[in-house]
């Protein structure tokens, strides 16, 4: 039951990605919120069944182990939807994963591809803005 239990979250979670106006994912756009371009998980007042889509999506817990993110693949195009630090769009990793030390020092955690580039993304560009100083 519980691989059947996670294959049909799974495939939620395919259909948040692919069906992008659709009556049930306004509902949850709603509901929970949605900021640069990706559903928010809804911290600590969302459903048991949301978390646990959230869960797959992001790769946590031992039951899920990153699957979903490992047979998805995504492709920036204008870059409007594509996080920057945590989707796998460069390489194997997320930045998130490579870059852990950056990514928590790193001002704007939920930035988007497209809005770091239009932020300057060269050595000393607006896009890197940290917490504290970086030496």
């Amino acid at each position: 039951m519980r691989e059947f239990n996670v294959s049909l979250l799974g495939k939620c979670c395919c259909r948040l990605l692919v069906d992008g106006d659709v009556l049930w994912r306004r509902v949850l756009v709603a509901t929970y919120g949605v900021e640069d371009g990706r559903l928010e998980d809804g911290g600590r007042s969302c459903s048991s069944l949301w978390r646990e889509i959230m869960r797959i999506r992001d790769g946590v817990g031992v039951s899920y182990d990153g699957w979903l993110s490992s047979c998805v693949s995504c492709r920036v195009g204008d870059g409007t939807t594509s996080s920057f630090w945590r989707d796998v769009w460069c390489g194997g990793l997320s930045f998130r994963d490579r870059f852990r030390h950056l990514y928590d020092l790193a001002d704007n955690k939920t930035i988007t591809v497209r809005n770091m580039f239009l932020s300057g993304w060269e050595e000393g560009g607006e896009a890197w803005r940290w917490r504290r100083c970086c030496l």
